[in-house]
């Protein structure tokens, strides 16, 4: 390769990682070299396996907080994302329809990763479809986020596909369309349905009963976070998030931090092994983790003075907006309630160019942001370029399930529970 071609594939001091045996959106773990193939197997997820698993939720001791979510109308319209869901049930064939159409409640839902399966994956792929039917699909989920919701999720898609110009390589995997969607029940103004849309830095579950809708587990990131050439050139990731987090840090007090930061450093040698992970970093509720015991670290934002505590729902409000109005309201109001029960953890340093990883975290909402080592980069250290967030409901929230539960509970014998979708 000459040396024009070599910096063209070189991002911020980086190149192109060559060789990952990952092919058409699937890992292929006999590909890694023999001396390598049980540590990949321990860096994969079992997915499948913990999909059966019945769902707890995200608890912080093992036992699930009791009454934390109602039925209510949150003043959001489903007719639209309704009627875009119908209609792109309606053009679909017998055997897509097969593919792509699932029970309410079936475990298909947490069949995700943020990486690459190494499974035979659900729901029909964008890639696969024709732009007709493509648009139709992604119609349901302009239909059911906010306009900001929507950009950012489109925006992950076409950075995937900036990554794969990038380092001109995994051309059949890092596309814009390489995500796979799926819809669970049947799309209703009154009974509960939703969609997913899954695949490399994006994972997003939309359950809707009603005037209700919980957008969680909702996996958002990027390698690159900005795309400074090509095709989607000038498309950027996580910049109010990032600038959220560091307002909050910088205006901790001494005594705060020594409670909110965990370590101070991002170094791969000053972290402990768990939290040093070369494919998850310091995420704890990833794909796979719908049951994890996540103990409260850091900060009680009890402690938080009343301007500090703005800046932590403003934190939190850069990733509810991405839910329409209503919903978004909805959300914040519970985060709200539960303010005094919410913590706030730190890793890395509070500087302009700084790796970090922060969380906030409730019984409503569990929040994590993580600056990562490179996977298609060759980075070995954690870069503000390559951000991981994710957002989840725990105790249950998560996949609508507690709201799910309910409406069978007031409106349904317990038999109606699959009885919508394949």
């Amino acid at each position: 390769m000459d040396d024009d071609a070599h910096e063209k594939t070189r991002y911020r001091g980086f190149g192109p990682v060559t060789g990952l045996p990952i092919h058409d959106a699937r890992v292929d773990l006999d590909g890694f070299p023999p001396h390598l193939r049980a540590v990949a197997r321990e860096l994969f997820p079992p997915v499948l396996e913990n999909a059966r698993e019945p769902l707890v939720g995200i608890t912080t001791d093992g036992h699930v907080v009791p009454d934390l979510f109602a039925l209510q109308d949150t003043d959001w319209n489903p007719e639209p994302a309704t009627r875009a869901a119908i209609a792109f049930l309606d053009h679909l064939t017998p055997a897509r329809l097969e593919n792509v159409l699932f029970a309410v409640d079936a475990d298909e839902w947490r069949m995700w990763i943020n990486a690459f399966p190494t499974w035979d994956p659900h729901g029909l792929c964008l890639d696969d479809l024709e732009p007709a039917h493509r648009e139709r699909a992604l119609a349901v989920v302009e239909a059911s986020l906010s306009a900001t919701g929507f950009s950012e999720a489109r925006t992950a898609m076409k950075l995937n596909a900036a990554l794969g110009e990038l380092i001109d390589r995994y051309r059949d995997t890092l596309t814009e369309y390489r995500y796979h969607f799926a819809v669970f029940g049947t799309p209703s103004a009154t009974e509960p349905w939703g969609w997913q849309l899954w695949g490399h830095h994006l994972d997003v579950h939309c359950f809707i009963v009603g005037r209700q809708l919980v957008l969680t587990p909702t996996f958002i990131g990027a390698e690159p976070t900005e795309a400074d050439r090509g095709t989607h050139q000038g498309l950027s990731l996580f910049d109010d998030q990032r600038a959220a987090g560091l307002d909050l840090r910088r205006g901790l007090r001494p005594h705060q931090e020594r409670r909110a930061v965990l370590h101070t450093s991002m170094r791969v040698r000053d972290l402990p092994a768990e939290l040093a992970d070369p494919v998850n970093g310091r995420h704890l509720g990833g794909a796979a983790q719908d049951n994890r015991v996540i103990p409260y670290a850091g900060l009680p934002a009890g402690e938080l003075s009343g301007g500090q505590r703005e800046s932590l729902l403003h934190l939190v409000h850069t990733y509810a907006r991405r839910l329409p109005d209503g919903p978004a309201a909805a959300f914040m109001e519970g985060v709200e309630r539960h303010l005094d029960d919410t913590h706030v953890a730190w890793i890395g340093g509070s500087g302009d160019d700084d790796a970090f990883y922060y969380r906030v975290h409730s019984p409503v909402v569990l929040i994590e942001y993580d600056c990562q080592q490179g996977v298609f980069l060759d980075n070995d250290e954690p870069q503000p370029f390559h951000v991981h967030t994710i957002v989840r409901t725990p105790n249950g929230g998560d996949y609508g399930r507690d709201l799910l539960r309910r409406h069978l509970a007031r409106h349904h014998s317990p038999r109606r529970t699959g009885s919508t979708g394949r």
